[in-house]
């Protein structure tokens, strides 16, 4: 089975302090896990760290069995791409970008794509499953936040990944669209991905098979 481990994390920045304090965890594919707490927790910085968006200062991480605390640059890059994707509360889509453009992105720097009709079909074929065939060809703009988050989902699934990582998915979204948007992670959990979120949003207890909350940069088992 496909999994991420931290082991015995630490991430301490260079004003001294400390937002991940020896944090084990594994997240497996199939599980969706939710990571709660008080702004200033530590609980964004150990989705980074998860993602391989930032370094621990000690520790190891490792995904898919392999060791990926030490790599470079370039193979840690190599690695986001293949196994992660991610969602977070700013959508950060491209305005300039038709909603199936906007999937297409990640696409662009994977080898395994050979053109770019080959991307727009799998681009097409994502939009359908979060529900926006009939928005495919709209701006970011023209589409509601909900909307936009589910086109921020299609584009972390463009690769394949075997995990989704989601920093307060919900945040900028009202309650219907943030049901939406947990039922669309639900499903994808249960579809063989790993989906581990961050949030500070009690909706998601009714979602995840783990809760775990952070502390203190500490994380409570």
């Amino acid at each position: 089975m496909k999994t991420i481990e931290l082991k015995n994390v630490s991430k301490i920045y260079k004003n001294g302090v400390k937002a991940l304090d020896n944090v084990s965890l594994t997240v497996k594919q199939g599980e969706f896990i939710a990571v709660m707490g008080q702004s200033g927790s530590g609980k964004s910085t150990l989705l980074q760290v998860a993602g391989l968006l930032d370094n621990c200062t000690s520790g190891q991480v490792i995904i898919n069995r392999n060791d990926v605390s030490s790599l470079n640059k370039n193979l840690l890059a190599d690695v986001r791409m293949k196994s992660l994707g991610f969602v977070f509360q700013s959508f950060h889509l491209n305005s300039h970008l038709r909603a199936y453009e906007n999937i297409m992105v990640p696409m662009l720097i994977n080898p395994e794509y050979k053109t770019k009709s080959e991307m727009k079909e799998r681009a097409l074929h994502l939009a359908e499953t979060v529900g926006l065939s009939n928005r495919i060809d709209h701006y970011p703009g023209e589409l509601s936040g909900g909307e936009q988050q589910r086109v921020a989902i299609a584009r972390a699934l463009s690769n394949n990944p075997d995990f989704i990582l989601a920093d307060e998915p919900t945040g900028n979204l009202d309650s219907k669209n943030e049901i939406a948007i947990f039922d669309e992670l639900k499903r994808l959990s249960t579809s063989g991905k790993g989906v581990l979120v961050v949030s500070h949003n009690d909706a998601v207890k009714d979602y995840a098979d783990r809760i775990l909350i952070m502390k203190d940069g500490v994380l409570e088992q």
